[in-house]
């Protein structure tokens, strides 16, 4: 036990000797800075600088911009911005669909469909055939009156078929000089041609008119519709690029858009062109050469 304790006592001990650093100049032996030192302080000093240091990186890790280089380590402002966008691309998905909507909407009123207020998962490729349903005395009566005060003509009542001789009159510009790939069939959907012909071809007004549609939709791409004089509109889809927009005034040969595939119903780079008279379809093959 005595041998212990003096053990301790002399290593106790040597921690409290003192110690002299001393720089001196190597030329002349001359000293130039002398220290007194113990094991104890410099123990003491640099134990104090590692607890120094340690807190130091915990204060820079948690409360300065450094920590967002430290692998691993959250960064707040990156997830709000993350939440940001995700809120815009819900934004902006929204209003696709609700322009998608009002693109579909207006496709049932030419088609004779009901509108919807919901988009549904599947667009109808194809039209139910309408149930002809008794007609009671009361509507005969207004079916006649409503007749006799308007000038309409409708499709599907073939007595008052109304015949578009008078729409020879216009003088047609060909969009687009290519290949007619797909022809004009309303029996199936198709109630417009579709031109082959070269990647960023130009694509141009049939005729003067304001364009009243240019927008992006799911099933036809790029898309942009005119109104021309005595009701007559002319469609233009699957374009790469729109250069009008909404209400833009334009002549007939002026360039509209670009060419393009764009749109899940397009199978390759092709013009799909539509023209609408009195609300109805007609073939373009019958009034221009492609």
């Amino acid at each position: 036990m005595d041998k212990k304790t003096k053990k301790e006592r002399k290593f106790f001990n040597k921690l409290h000797d003192k110690y002299r650093l001393v720089v001196m100049n190597d030329n002349t032996f001359e000293e130039k800075i002398s220290f007194r030192l113990t094991r104890f302080n410099v123990f003491l000093f640099f134990g104090t600088l590692a607890i120094f240091l340690i807190v130091a990186t915990i204060y820079i890790v948690a409360f300065t911009p450094l920590r967002e280089y430290i692998p691993g380590y959250a960064d707040f402002n990156t997830r709000q911005v993350l939440r940001e966008l995700n809120l815009r691309a819900d934004t902006i998905e929204a209003e696709l669909i609700r322009k998608d909507l009002y693109i579909l909407n207006l496709q049932n009123i030419i088609s004779g469909r009901e509108i919807v207020d919901v988009f549904p998962d599947t667009v109808p490729q194809s039209s139910e055939p309408v149930k002809e349903l008794p007609k009671s005395k009361e509507d005969s009566i207004l079916r006649k009156e409503i007749e006799s005060e308007s000038n309409y003509s409708y499709w599907v009542d073939t007595d008052s078929f109304k015949t578009y001789s008078d729409i020879y009159q216009f003088f047609f510009f060909p969009p687009v000089k290519g290949l007619v790939t797909n022809y004009f069939n309303p029996a199936e959907n198709h109630f417009g041609v579709d031109i082959v012909a070269d990647q960023k071809e130009a694509i141009k007004a049939t005729l003067d008119g304001t364009v009243i549609f240019a927008s992006w939709t799911i099933e036809t791409g790029y898309t942009i519709g005119i109104q021309h004089p005595n009701n007559l509109i002319s469609v233009y889809k699957h374009n790469s690029a729109l250069l009008k927009h909404i209400g833009n005034y334009v002549k007939a040969g002026e360039v509209i858009a670009i060419i393009g595939e764009s749109g899940y119903l397009s199978t390759g780079t092709h013009l799909h062109f539509e023209l609408w008279y009195h609300g109805n379809p007609v073939n373009p093959l019958d009034y221009i050469v492609f």
